[in-house]
């Protein structure tokens, strides 16, 4: 019989999961998102609805990844005796595979960027970072596509070496050094003159930008930023012995992301601010406005490309999350076929996001609902994907699995927190991800 694969250490399980939750959307939307709506109200906001929302979805996922001990697309007929119940970890699967398509798009862009600082630096052009072309560098078909294809391989390599050599292994030295080379940022950005205006900007309340799409923002940032709908924070606890405990864990992991959201507005918009320039979302903020923040630094060059190294660990931790839950999925715990079901579902992956690599130069004229081949990717994932497979699995654990098992792996409850938790499961977080789900798809 085929031996699940299990973390070393909970360590291990807590940073590897914390990489899988903290991505993008933490580093460069949510900075945006505080910024323009409200700044400390927004994060206010946003701190209740993880504590209230997000942290207990995340403990349902780790609570039916360690009572199911096996992957996703057998788990819920192994809870419920119900085989048909296996769409939902397929709808995750589904997810993670179109996921890690365009996610690993801007993997490449983060690439091509690094290379390009690091010439720079090399041939003593570093005062000229500010002048690099971000549409002309991502309008060129094959430096974007080379680009994303060193990323993927970056991401297989990891996912080979399996569970404990892998993926815990490259947590332990990614985690330590997105959070150093963070707080390096931060306290590089707090020291420029002009930066507390930038900090009350990110920090200070205002309860008049609050708007009900602001609401909405901050709920729903609290769902995604968690990695919560793909099943894949399922397969993680999957993979955790039985003396790990949920709730520590959970709680831990939220921490984290909490603390790196903040930590990415305290770096991004003081400097900003600093040197009077405009908050942008995602891309922009990133490739245009940063080089031009970093080139008017004292060492601006060597900041930058720190910077940029600390959004490629955070993507990577990211997609090597994507890229497991499928492996997962098609070894069905047989590791003897992890480097060949890795390898394959990587060149597929490369296959299908080329499409999304191309629609920034010579298929950007093909637009259809959201838009080019990428923002339909990232429409299907986000908006569709994600809720109904949060929904699926939040109905299997509160409508059919034992409340007194559910117990059981719950844990010591010192504080009675059982209670308030299972009846947030059962009746209100449904109804809050249809929610969620209809606000994203508006």
């Amino acid at each position: 019989m085929a031996k699940q694969s299990q973390w070393k250490t909970s360590t291990g399980f807590i940073l590897a999961s914390a990489g899988s939750a903290i991505g993008l959307g933490a580093m460069w939307k949510f900075p945006y998102m505080a910024g323009v709506n409200g700044g400390g109200a927004f994060l206010l906001m946003f701190l209740i609805f993880t504590l209230l929302v997000g942290l207990p979805l995340l403990i349902m996922e780790f609570t039916v990844g360690k009572m199911g001990q096996t992957y996703t697309t057998k788990i819920y007929e192994k809870l419920t005796g119900k085989k048909w119940l296996n769409i939902i970890g397929w709808n995750g699967n589904l997810a993670v595979f179109i996921l890690f398509g365009f996610y690993s798009v801007i993997g490449g862009w983060i690439i091509i960027y690094i290379c390009t600082v690091i010439y720079h630096i090399v041939t003593l052009q570093s005062n000229q970072i500010g002048n690099l072309q971000f549409e002309a560098l991502i309008g060129n078909p094959w430096l974007t596509i080379v680009g994303q294809g060193i990323f993927i391989l970056l991401t297989t390599v990891i996912v080979m070496l399996g569970v404990e050599k892998g993926l815990e292994k490259a947590s332990k030295f990614m985690m330590p050094l997105l959070f150093i080379f963070l707080i390096l940022i931060v306290l590089k950005s707090l020291s420029l003159d002009g930066a507390m205006s930038g900090l009350r900007y990110i920090l200070e309340p205002r309860v008049q930008d609050i708007t009900v799409e602001g609401i909405l923002l901050a709920l729903g940032q609290s769902f995604f930023t968690l990695s919560l709908g793909t099943t894949g924070m399922i397969t993680y606890a999957s993979y955790a012995s039985k003396e790990m405990t949920i709730k520590t864990s959970a709680l831990s992991i939220v921490a984290m992301n909490i603390l790196v959201s903040i930590l990415a507005g305290l770096a991004i918009f003081p400097a900003i601010s600093a040197f009077g320039y405009q908050p942008t979302e995602g891309p922009g903020l990133l490739f245009i406005v940063l080089p031009k923040v970093f080139e008017q630094m004292t060492f601006g060059a060597g900041f930058y490309l720190i910077f940029l190294i600390l959004f490629l660990f955070a993507a990577l931790t990211s997609s090597i999350s994507l890229l497991e839950l499928n492996v997962s999925n098609f070894t069905k715990n047989d590791n003897t076929k992890r480097k060949r079901v890795a390898v394959i579902g990587s060149i597929l992956v490369f296959a299908i996001s080329i499409p999304a690599t191309l629609s920034f130069s010579s298929l950007s004229n093909i637009q259809f609902a959201a838009g080019t081949i990428f923002d339909n990717m990232d429409f299907l994932v986000s908006n569709i994907l994600m809720p109904i497979g949060a929904l699926g699995t939040t109905l299997v654990v509160g409508q059919l699995l034992d409340k007194e098992a559910l117990r059981d792996y719950f844990g010591r409850d010192k504080f009675k927190l059982f209670s308030p938790w299972y009846y947030l499961i059962k009746f209100i977080l449904p109804i809050v991800i249809v929610l969620i789900f209809v606000v994203q798809f508006i």
